[in-house]
């Protein structure tokens, strides 16, 4: 690697090492939720009938299936989804945000927000946004084609 390379190869990863525990550390204190837990409620909450089947929600989340299942438990345990079978395959189980899980993930999304603006896009002007957005997303497209 050059040495310019070196240099953004560090920041990537001290970007990765810093920003989610941040985000995670606020998330715990303020709403008693676990980064993932929140974008679990987050993408259940922007789908039809906030309902989404199991191994749908596990890609949306990046996660296998079976640490989906017991992160599910926790939040059912709590009130804030529920898990049925799906009605049109019940080989399927689906996920729904409750009505007590919509209003703890609108209680916890200010701060959140407002956290995520302070630490990223308020540092950022919106040629670097963009830049940052443009090469996240290329990023994220050769991941997708694979390695190995």
């Amino acid at each position: 690697m050059t040495t310019e390379e070196m240099e953004t190869w560090r920041a990537v990863n001290r970007l990765l090492a810093h920003l989610p525990p941040a985000l995670g550390s606020q998330l715990q204190c303020d709403a008693g939720l676990s980064h993932l837990e929140y974008y679990v409620l987050k993408g259940l909450s922007e789908q039809p009938d906030r309902t989404l089947r199991m191994s749908t929600l596990a890609a949306l989340a990046h996660s296998e299936l079976s640490r989906l299942s017991h992160l599910m438990r926790r939040l059912e345990e709590r009130g804030l989804v529920r898990r049925e079978p799906d009605r049109s395959d019940r080989r399927f189980t689906n996920a729904i945000l409750t009505d007590a899980g919509l209003e703890h993930l609108t209680q916890a999304a200010p701060r959140h927000i407002a956290l995520v603006r302070k630490l990223v896009f308020d540092v950022l002007d919106e040629d670097e946004q963009l830049a940052l957005r443009n090469a996240a997303q290329k990023i994220v497209t050769g991941l997708k084609n694979g390695s190995c």
